[in-house]
């Protein structure tokens, strides 16, 4: 025990030696993913895009479920003038109508979850990219993001890789804006 305490402390004090200095110039920056995927102009332009390319169904459905009420409205009023089979029939036609409206429903809401999902991960990849390109560009030797507990503001880069993604988003590829 004594042989291995007198190889293992001096070995543990000359790598301490060599890890410190190493250490001092190390370059560490934090990003706020959660924000970048919130604030940026990307994730907004591809919000803006998705509710877009979906509004027309939107508006359809509205429309539909605006025409139910209408005939619900008019079967509650006239349904004692009615015949049976007249009302039966119109009865059937509300039912099958609420039910082709919230398949509708459930169609789109599928339909734009994917399409939400698709965006999110292309804006993901970009996100990284963009945080790669300018930790590089910088000189960071570590970018971290998911799983800090903790980091003083001097080490956030969020602000500036927000900076620099504006930019991106007026022309093509600017350079990344500067610390």
């Amino acid at each position: 025990m004594n042989r291995i305490c007198k190889f293992l402390v001096p070995g543990l004090i000359l790598t301490a030696g060599l890890v410190a200095p190493a250490m001092a110039d190390l370059k560490v920056g934090v990003v706020n993913y959660g924000r970048l995927m919130q604030d940026s102009p990307q994730a907004k332009a591809a919000e803006d895009a998705i509710r877009a390319e979906f509004a027309t169904r939107q508006s359809d459905m509205q429309r539909q479920q605006a025409s139910l009420k209408a005939k619900e409205d008019k079967l509650q009023k006239d349904a004692a003038t009615m015949s049976e089979s007249q009302r039966s029939q119109s009865e059937k036609d509300l039912r099958d109508g609420n039910r082709d409206l919230a398949r509708k429903a459930q169609e789109m809401q599928d339909d734009f979850n994917a399409r939400r999902n698709e965006e999110m991960t292309r804006l993901q990849r970009s996100l990284f990219e963009e945080v790669t390109a300018y930790g590089k560009a910088q000189g960071y030797d570590l970018v971290l993001a998911e799983g800090v507990i903790y980091a003083t503001n001097s080490l956030d880069i969020t602000p500036a890789i927000l900076t620099a993604l504006q930019s991106r988003k007026g022309g093509g590829a600017a350079k990344p804006a500067a610390k």
